[in-house]
């Protein structure tokens, strides 16, 4: 089963993030993804650019309305995330109680991934998707 970790820090983490070296920041988390590829369990992982440099699409009118980040009420923000195989969510839970990142203001939110077999197999939109995956070595 596979698993989305998603890095969240709230206000206080990032003001504290800001005064930590970025090569400390790069050999933590180099080290952890090292343990998960050792491991066998990732298949991605992806750090986010600041916030400020990107845009929040809003589907409450219409046309959506397209503004800047950062987000306006938004107390915390996703940092970046990781994507394990592993076997149940308890699996997850304990790699991501070993991520880097840590202490007050930083979450790890934790997401089972729907497989593709989840859902209608007779939808032709699954069908393509399903053919783009195996083209691309996905299943």
């Amino acid at each position: 089963m596979k698993y989305m970790l998603i890095m969240r820090a709230g206000d206080e983490a990032l003001q504290e993030f800001q005064d930590i070296d970025f090569a400390e920041v790069l050999d933590a988390m180099g080290r952890y993804n090292d343990e998960l590829i050792t491991a066998g369990v990732l298949v991605a992982a992806e750090g986010l650019d600041d916030a400020s440099k990107g845009v929040v699409v809003d589907f409450t009118s219409q046309p959506p309305v397209v503004t800047d980040g950062p987000y306006g009420e938004a107390k915390e923000l996703f940092g970046g995330f990781w994507i394990l195989d592993v076997a149940s969510i308890e699996e997850a839970v304990e790699w991501a109680k070993r991520a880097p990142m840590s202490g007050p203001g930083i979450k790890t939110e934790i997401r089972r991934i729907a497989s593709i077999e989840e859902f209608p197999q007779d939808n032709e939109w699954i069908q393509k998707e399903r053919a783009w995956r195996e083209a691309t070595g996905q299943l």
